[in-house]
């Protein structure tokens, strides 16, 4: 086999920058076959007139940052996407004779995060309004939305009961007319999961996993607006919000698809306890006897940010076992243990020491909560693997768990917790695009390295070294 040029072997099976040593992605499976034809490339996430030639060192660059600012899909002719989010796509030949063996069971196929953009197959009618409850300084903005909604979109708009039971809403002769037109439900009583075209949220980020909670399937779009005390997850700024809702109806934003974890809990009955407490044979795989999985309660939860399992009340040590894909990986002892999402690792798992993941990362994030050891540090795994956590046989007391802050129970001996990643994200709307609005969070919200600057020297000092 002759010897080549490295950048002409990668560009057998992708554009590739030599300025900036990434490659652009966004091609079919095909693409990645050998060809012999000339070194000129097409992008199928740009338009059919833009040839990527190796000759051109600026090819694939963005003309702007900013997806917002981009037209509308009637007119994607002029959009110009960023550079892909994902890494260069690997070769997959090692050397002259090895490489990877094709599977044609396809898992998943994930587009380009960063052009990922918002459409309508047909104009949205109906909207979620979620208004954060006992928030006297919300009542105008949402009356205001709520009127834009109805008489100038023409929306069908849905509201939370115990929104329209506040006595100053009650109160308010005015809008009167304007609650006539509303529809109400009630959480856990109702399913709105196939009325909602998409969602707008007032208030923190408590609204946003509140509006998660709401959907156990498919997710509508959600519009967040930053009226809470954090914001990490409200992009939107409520002072310009009849145009920023206008953009949204018409179908041109950016979006970032928010994993959530699928979670099963499985509780065995009290009266009928196994002899082993957690189920563990000898070779350390988890096996559930099969009588109880039939006659033990099965819960179901998809979780936005977080699965928090802890000691609760008691005094001593949380003992929990681990297991990834059925194998014992680690036995948690310390207050608990957190399972996050990416957009999880800013919240509870931050303030436990874990690193912070960009939301479009496919991952799950294990973080111990002030574990008795030393080398207990937190971990981050694929997102198609499935957890489980269950009770120690050496646990001296019950567990508790809790998802997004929300449903504590407690999980006794026997008991599992199995979490995976949902194949239902949430589709977040962007105020820019991915990238810029989580770093803006980052910086706005948790002050991320804020630090004085450093001097620079002066000339006369320069002059002495």
């Amino acid at each position: 086999m002759e010897t080549r040029d490295i950048e002409e072997v990668l560009g057998e099976f992708q554009p590739f920058d030599a300025d900036e040593g990434t490659a652009l992605n966004g091609f079919s499976a095909s693409s990645m076959e050998r060809t012999q034809e000339p070194p000129t490339y097409c992008c199928s996430t740009f338009n059919n007139d833009e040839v990527l030639s190796r000759g051109n060192p600026n090819r694939g660059r963005a003309v702007s940052r900013s997806l917002s600012a981009s037209p509308a899909p009637g007119s994607s002719k002029d959009f110009r996407r960023t550079r892909s989010m994902h890494g260069p796509c690997p070769v997959t030949t090692f050397g002259p004779k090895a490489c990877v063996l094709q599977n044609p069971k396809t898992i998943m196929h994930i587009q380009d995060p960063a052009s990922q953009r918002l459409t309508w197959n047909k104009p949205p009618k109906s909207v979620l309004v979620i208004k954060k409850i006992r928030d006297a300084s919300l009542l105008q903005p949402f009356k205001e939305l709520c009127i834009f909604l109805t008489e100038a979109k023409n929306m069908i708009v849905y509201v939370e009961k115990k929104v329209l039971e506040d006595p100053a809403i009650i109160n308010d002769d005015s809008f009167g007319p304007v609650k006539k037109k509303f529809c109400t439900f009630r959480e856990d009583f109702d399913d709105i999961s196939d009325q909602i075209d998409f969602i707008i949220c007032l208030g923190g980020d408590g609204t946003l996993l509140y509006a998660s909670s709401l959907f156990q399937d498919s997710v509508p779009p959600v519009m967040a607006f930053h009226l809470g005390s954090l914001g990490f997850l409200t992009p939107f700024n409520f002072d310009n919000f009849q145009p920023q809702v206008t953009q949204v109806i018409e179908g041109n934003a950016a979006l970032v698809l928010r994993s959530r974890l699928k979670v099963k809990v499985v509780k065995e009955p009290r009266d009928k306890k196994s002899p082993l407490q957690n189920g563990i044979e000898e070779n350390g795989v988890a096996m559930l006897n099969s009588m109880e999985r039939e006659t033990g309660t099965i819960t179901k939860y998809q979780v936005l940010n977080e699965v928090v399992v802890d000691r609760g009340p008691s005094s001593y040590l949380s003992n929990v076992d681990v297991f990834l894909d059925g194998h014992l990986i680690t036995t948690v002892q310390g207050d608990g243990v957190i399972v996050s999402t990416p957009t999880g690792s800013t919240a509870y798992a931050a303030a436990a020491g874990a690193s912070m993941i960009h939301p479009n990362v496919p991952a799950i994030m294990i973080t111990p909560i002030c574990p008795h050891s030393l080398s207990f540090r937190p971990i981050v795994v694929p997102a198609g693997v499935e957890l489980k956590i269950m009770l120690s046989p050496e646990a001296r007391n019950a567990a508790w768990v809790s998802f997004d802050g929300r449903k504590r129970q407690q999980i006794s001996h026997g008991d599992s917790i199995s979490i995976t990643t949902s194949c239902y994200p949430l589709p977040s709307i962007c105020f820019r695009d991915p990238v810029n609005d989580w770093f803006n969070s980052l910086a706005e919200c948790l002050h991320w390295n804020v630090r004085k600057k450093q001097n620079h020297f002066a000339a006369v000092d320069e002059e002495e070294f």
